[in-house]
């Protein structure tokens, strides 16, 4: 038995046979031609050119047909890019200029784009190489006679786990979850196009395992955990009778919380809380009114800016805003305004590399100091509030300081006369709120609560400023817990100046859809929380086997606790106390 361990993509447990795809990367012998020979290279690359661009046409209908128009936008955008002009026109440079065959011009054009996005340093830009590194492949195919690349599955004459150095997000959305159990890949990160698929397709997958297909060719079979994050090579039986029981479990536990759909979000004893969603993707809306959510209290917006043929036009946005809201007729939807920067950036604006881009130019301090995307975000929000006439909410992003949000507020003030001035319908009067992710803004809480209309706690980033530890960076992973006495002195100090103020507080980071930390956030005063749709059941259940004043004394205790360790232990205590059969406390069932 063998334990590899990764980056967690996509949740639930796969169990089986295991088939190790083999590397595809080109491999070509460079083949110089005679000036005589330029013009034929030219028409080569532009039949394969056409040829690539019609073939990716057509996985992107099927995505489209499969898994909805979102996830196909991302083979859309690799539609646009083989179809770019500049594509073409660097690529007959090459050609002209050095006397190379048209294989190798596209190989030298694409693989420039690849590598200097892997360079960049973050997380979300070298995921979008993957993107470059597909869309060389489909071409060269074409122009090495190869056939149109298959589905990694399509050989499969039974269900299979599959381990690979890396999938294209092609491949990953080719994938049919009846013959592909789970997969597993060497590269890839949290925010790659692959990664986002596998979540959509609900396929068990692990990303990040570093260099271990070599060891995994004589495997036999597998588990892959994605929930943990791990991949178990030839299991032992006592680890695969585990894996079984959990996999039954978990099956019959979210059958039996499925029921919960139509039930309030209520304590035992009668306090009601406000149980939303969070979203990327507009879609998600149907997954978060089918789990009972309350509205949206995070809709992320960075999707639309993060395409590779640039930004969307008001419209485009305006539209998307008014779709999420009219599906939750009543219930209050939460936009976030653009966080951009740190591990998201937009394609073309990659070649300003940061050296601490955490602590650089990102979130709101990006959109004030370049209004023009900021301005126009804010006009589609106005306008699809106006439209639908839906309980809208703005939030801004890493709030830092009051003169911060000022500005920001002054802005959004300034749009709404604008398009009042214009004859464009657009409501002024929509609730303004600041999320609550940095240090400085969590200390001048109090003063920030006359101001805001409500505060969202991120806890994701809020943890990595207090511990000074990078959430990405594994090396310090041990560091990085929203557990540790400060964060939640913190998030305290957050909850009653909101109260003292009057005003709504929720939770949206990672812990509120942590079933562990229910308990005592709600002991802290929180009474909203905002979770991925797939969480919410877990949460729930928690909440209505909740007394309001033992969530209360497990608050006050823990607030006295001295390490997360002690703050952990108690919390697993009052878990099992509360909910003494459930096994979401659990968490990882492996080795």
């Amino acid at each position: 038995m063998k334990i590899l361990r990764g980056i967690a993509v996509s949740p639930g447990v796969a169990i089986g046979p295991v088939l190790v795809l083999a590397p595809r990367g080109p491999r070509l012998a460079r083949r110089a031609v005679p000036a005589s020979a330029v013009e034929q290279e030219r028409r080569r690359l532009d039949r394969a050119l056409e040829s690539a661009r019609l073939e990716a046409e057509a996985a992107e209908r099927d995505a489209r047909s499969r898994l909805g128009p979102q996830y196909a936008d991302i083979l859309a955008a690799h539609v646009r890019m083989i179809a770019d002009p500049t594509l073409r026109r660097e690529a007959v440079t090459r050609i002209d200029r050095d006397r190379i065959a048209a294989e190798h011009a596209i190989f030298d054009v694409l693989d420039g784009y690849a590598r200097r996005l892997e360079r960049l340093g973050t997380a979300h830009l070298a995921a979008r190489a993957a993107d470059v590194r597909d869309i060389q492949r489909r071409i060269l195919d074409q122009l090495t006679g190869q056939p149109p690349s298959p589905s990694p599955a399509d050989s499969l004459v039974e269900p299979l786990l599959l381990l690979a150095e890396d999938l294209s997000p092609s491949e990953a959305a080719a994938l049919d979850p009846s013959r592909v159990l789970g997969f597993a890949t060497e590269s890839g990160g949290r925010t790659s196009h692959t990664a986002i698929i596998a979540a959509a397709l609900e396929i068990p997958a692990v990303v990040g395992l570093g260099r271990v297909l070599d060891g995994a060719r004589d495997c036999r079979s597998a588990i892959i955990d994605g929930d943990g994050g791990m991949v178990i090579l030839d299991p032992d039986e006592p680890t695969l009778r585990r894996y079984r029981r959990h996999a039954v479990e978990r099956a019959t536990r979210f059958a039996e919380l499925s029921r919960l759909s139509d039930l309030p979000a209520e304590t035992a004893d009668g306090s009601r809380i406000r149980l939303l969603g969070n979203i990327e993707f507009p879609a998600e809306v149907d997954a978060c009114r089918e789990r009972g959510a309350d509205g949206i209290g995070l809709f992320r917006t960075e999707f639309f800016y993060l395409a590779d043929d640039g930004p969307p036009g008001e419209l485009e946005q305006a539209e998307a805003y008014a779709a999420v809201i009219r599906a939750l007729p009543g219930k209050p939807v939460t936009i976030r305004t653009l966080d951009l920067g740190s591990d998201k950036s937009e394609p073309g604006r990659a070649l300003h590399v940061e050296p601490n881009p955490a602590l650089g130019l990102r979130s709101l301090r990006r959109s004030l100091r370049d209004p023009g995307p900021f301005r126009l975000q804010l006009r589609a929000i106005l306008r699809a509030a106006a439209i639908t006439g839906g309980d809208v909410r703005v939030m801004f992003p890493l709030v830092t300081t009051l003169d911060e949000f000022r500005q920001a507020r002054a802005t959004l003030r300034d749009v709404a006369a604008e398009l009042l001035a214009e004859g464009t319908p657009a409501r002024a009067d929509l609730p303004v709120g600041a999320m609550i992710e940095v240090p400085a803004a969590a200390i001048m809480s109090d003063l920030l609560a006359k101001e805001v209309d409500f505060f969202s706690i991120g806890t994701n980033d809020l943890t990595q400023y207090i511990l000074a530890a990078d959430r990405t960076n594994e090396t310090v992973a041990d560091l990085y817990t929203s557990a540790d006495p400060a964060v939640l002195r913190l998030i305290d100090t957050v909850a009653r100046a909101a109260e003292a103020a009057g005003i709504e507080v929720t939770v949206c980071g990672s812990i509120a859809g942590e079933p562990l930390y229910t308990m005592l956030l709600l002991g802290m005063g929180i009474q909203h929380l905002s979770t991925p749709p797939h969480q919410l059941p877990e949460v729930k259940r928690v909440i209505r086997a909740v007394q309001m004043d033992e969530a209360r004394a497990l608050a006050r205790e823990a607030l006295r606790r001295g390490s997360a360790a002690e703050v952990l232990d108690l919390l697993r205590q009052a878990f099992r106390r509360v909910l003494p059969d459930d096994p979401a406390e659990a968490g990882a069932v492996g080795p």
